[in-house]
């Protein structure tokens, strides 16, 4: 009898209590959570562009290590299966490495450098609005925005100045999924690839006069991110 009674108040509970919508047309979805950068650290040899040693090559590769921030994503529902997303996070810092350059002195960290990497992407949604489970995927226009740059004092040390590295547009796409838990709140998941192509460059008067290096750095990096949203 008590498990007759048991079972009633369960069917009972599990009917009144509401369903657990996704997305609709005109939400509000803010989502925050951990995102990490992995850059994956393609680049010409280092050549000298600048000054009476212009135009030699010192072979070579520069490399940058991954960074983990916090990651925030502002999107905004056209239909029940589109929307438009925006991706921010705080900044992300790097360290600059070379290896492997004819110049001994100049391997090892040559500095650091800071990046926002603004992107905005249009999203689809496959499945009904009514699937607690939303998979997407998405694809935009990425802008980043490289600052702060400096020279390690092991640099320093070698001669190593006026570190700068150009900002970047390129293509991202993502693929994603969130989980509403709520009808307004959700776990999510997702991977990025942005197309992130910058050009280094360092100045060392103590090897010659106004000698300056350059180096072609493809990132590319893959961006992880899961963390939880908020639908308003």
């Amino acid at each position: 009898m008590n498990k007759s009674l048991l079972s009633v108040a369960l069917v009972s509970l599990a009917l009144a209590a509401p369903l657990a919508h996704a997305h609709e047309a005109g939400d509000i979805i803010l989502r925050a959570g951990a995102i990490t950068v992995n850059p994956k650290d393609d680049s010409s040899s280092v050549k000298v562009d600048q000054g009476p040693l212009a135009g030699a090559n010192l072979g070579g590769k520069a490399t940058l290590n991954s960074d983990t921030q916090l990651g925030l994503n502002f999107a905004y529902m056209i239909t029940n299966n589109w929307g438009i997303e925006l991706l921010a996070a705080t900044p992300f810092e790097h360290d600059v490495k070379l290896k492997g350059t004819a110049l001994g002195a100049a391997n090892g960290k040559l500095g650091s450098l800071k990046h926002l990497p603004p992107t905005l992407s249009v999203v689809y949604y496959p499945l009904d609005a009514k699937s607690a489970f939303q998979p997407y995927v998405g694809a935009g226009i990425n802008y980043t925005w490289i600052y702060d740059e400096h020279v390690s004092s092991q640099a320093q040390a070698n001669g190593f100045s006026n570190f700068k590295a150009s900002n970047s547009w390129g293509m991202a796409f993502q693929v994603g999924a969130d989980y509403m838990i709520t009808d307004n709140i959700m776990l999510n998941a997702q991977l990025r690839y942005i197309d992130i192509d910058t050009r280094a460059t360092v100045e060392n008067d103590a090897v010659a006069p106004g000698t300056r290096a350059r180096v072609n750095v493809d990132v590319d990096p893959f961006i992880y991110m899961v963390g939880l949203g908020y639908k308003f």
